[in-house]
């Protein structure tokens, strides 16, 4: 991908953004969708104006991905003030049982419909004390508000709530990846960009075929098929290198070498494999 024209990357790329507190995450894309120029820019999983961390940002083409990026496991470290005292014994004890499956309403300010849902709570660790304060790590399924949570939690224990949250990870993203990078830095990157020096940004752009291989199987189909899969076709049998071993409905991304083609759902055995769902043209 190093050879590729800055041009594609910004048209078809992802950048990990560290979302200050501060901006919404819509206000986030817009600032990134002037600073690059760009017609149409994505957000990966909203953040609240007073959270920070991980936003993927999806660029041009790549925003039709976006869905592939969604619904995914998140991670947070935050800061939570209990209201009366309790032992770390005990609040690990009730803490205990929002583990797992739960019922949660999003809360009044939210912009979903308040009703009742089902998340999963995958870990919820206190990590330090500070008074009446503690730190807390907790991953979780999409779609699970932490304040909430909190807020649950102080039912439980004579009130709790949110005094600072980070997103630390959100699905394949994370605030550990070598490219993850705050807008003061991308906008040096970018200006270093327009002056011809394509180093930083360059680092910084996530290639979106590169991340669609980390969250789909990708198969290889042959050279001769691709112009016509470029014009919608579906996959037959025989425009693939090899056996296309997925159960009905999976989806898969197809490449030719390292030139990324399109996403694709499994059909029924059949000389038909697969139809298109997203074709890169």
């Amino acid at each position: 991908m190093e050879n590729k024209p800055i041009q594609e990357l910004l048209n078809f790329g992802i950048i990990n953004i560290d979302k200050p507190v501060g901006p919404t995450s819509f206000g986030v894309d817009v600032i990134i969708k002037r600073m690059l120029g760009l017609s149409k820019t994505s957000h990966g999983g909203t953040l609240d104006p007073h959270v920070s961390g991980v936003l993927p940002i999806l660029l041009g083409r790549a925003c039709k991905l976006l869905g592939y990026f969604m619904h995914r496991e998140k991670k947070y470290v935050g800061i939570m003030r209990i209201h009366k005292e309790i032992s770390q014994k005990e609040l690990e004890k009730e803490i205990e049982k929002f583990i797992g499956k739960i019922k949660q309403t999003p809360p009044v300010k939210s912009r979903v419909k308040r009703e009742e849902r089902e998340r999963e709570v995958f870990s919820w660790k206190i990590l330090e004390q500070d008074g009446k304060d503690w730190v807390f790590e907790t991953e979780v399924e999409a779609g699970t508000y932490i304040r909430k949570l909190i807020s649950d939690l102080g039912d439980l224990i004579g009130g709790a709530h949110m005094l600072e949250l980070r997103r630390v990870k959100a699905g394949i993203f994370s605030e550990q990846d070598d490219n993850f990078v705050n807008l003061y830095d991308l906008e040096k990157a970018v200006g270093e960009m327009k002056k011809g020096n394509e180093t930083e940004i360059r680092k910084i752009i996530i290639p979106a075929e590169d991340a669609i291989k980390k969250v789909l199987p990708s198969f290889q189909v042959n050279k001769k098929a691709v112009k016509k899969l470029m014009h919608g076709s579906p996959i037959f049998r025989e425009f693939l290198v090899s056996e296309l071993k997925l159960d009905e409905g999976e989806k898969f991304a197809a490449f030719q070498d390292d030139d990324f083609i399109g996403i694709y759902k499994k059909k029924k055995e059949g000389n038909i494999l697969a139809v298109p769902e997203f074709v890169k043209n």
